[in-house]
């Protein structure tokens, strides 16, 4: 290789990062390419809701259920039959399909946070919440999910249209009743999650559970943030698996996934969600 050669790849390098950043902050300040109404947002989702069982209805939708960056997953298939078990009719919400990404060169691209962020699929569980009519939904989210879930916390807290929205499909504040407990597994808590704001203190309850060897390294910032949220009112439990991998509860795999399935966790993880439900009779 030449010089000027490497000169030119080098540039080209520097290009892509700063391109991968610039995007990354684009992100992080909620700016997006486009901005749907409420109501054409849900007609672009709502193909590929799914109930458990089938044939409740939407209106009847008592959880409210959203998979890891890779999409939906026979996780969210267990999760829909556990919260179905308890009177809590499950929607399985996909925002992979509709956008086209439910193969592998695209969805990758929601893992490293270079398309739809926690902040705006939020707005696509917006919709959602707006569907229902029942006032003690449970909302379960799975690492990318879970991130979801915390932002549109936040932003029914503090009224912020979900990026990419162009307005509430209904009150905030009101959809944020509706909301009687989350639950967020082995969720994304770094610099791009934005939801420890405003006061939690009226907040439905949080449980979160960590897996101690996150393969992604996201167990320090889940504990960072769980604490950030109990500061700010949260009544929030946090539960850590130690020996847990990211995924635990997912046997599912893409090809050359590292992920390790552990049905034993995720039977624990079953009895702790049960126990925390419990508590506030959900």
């Amino acid at each position: 290789m030449t010089r000027r050669t490497g000169w030119i790849a080098a540039g080209l390098v520097v290009l892509v990062l700063a391109a991968l950043i610039g995007n990354t902050l684009r992100h992080r300040m909620g700016l997006t390419a486009y901005e749907r109404s409420p109501e054409a947002q849900r007609a672009r989702l709502a193909a590929h809701w799914r109930m458990i069982p089938p044939a409740a209805a939407l209106s009847d939708a008592g959880s409210v259920l959203l998979s890891g960056c890779d999409g939906v997953r026979d996780n969210m298939e267990f999760w829909g039959g556990v919260m179905a078990g308890r009177g809590h009719e499950a929607l399985i919400l996909d925002s992979h399909t509709p956008r086209g990404l439910d193969d592998f060169d695209t969805w990758r691209l929601l893992c490293v946070g270079q398309v739809l962020p926690g902040a705006q699929r939020a707005g696509d569980l917006a919709v959602a919440m707006a569907q229902t009519a029942r006032e003690d939904v449970i909302l379960l989210g799975a690492s990318h999910g879970g991130w979801t879930v915390l932002e549109f916390l936040r932003q029914s807290l503090t009224g912020t249209v979900p990026p990419g929205l162009s307005d509430w499909p209904a009150p905030p504040a009101g959809l944020l009743r509706q909301v009687g407990a989350a639950v967020v597994l082995y969720p994304y808590c770094g610099a791009l999650n934005g939801a420890a704001a405003g006061d939690w203190s009226a907040m439905p309850p949080v449980l979160m559970i960590v897996a101690a060897e996150d393969e992604l390294g996201l167990a320090d910032d889940c504990i960072a943030m769980a604490e950030a949220l109990r500061d700010r009112g949260a009544t929030l439990d946090l539960l850590v698996y130690e020996g847990a991998g990211h995924g635990f509860d997912q046997q599912e795999r893409a090809a050359f996934s590292t992920l390790d399935y552990r049905p034993e966790l995720r039977d624990r993880a079953k009895a702790d969600v049960a126990a925390f439900l419990d508590q506030y009779g959900l």
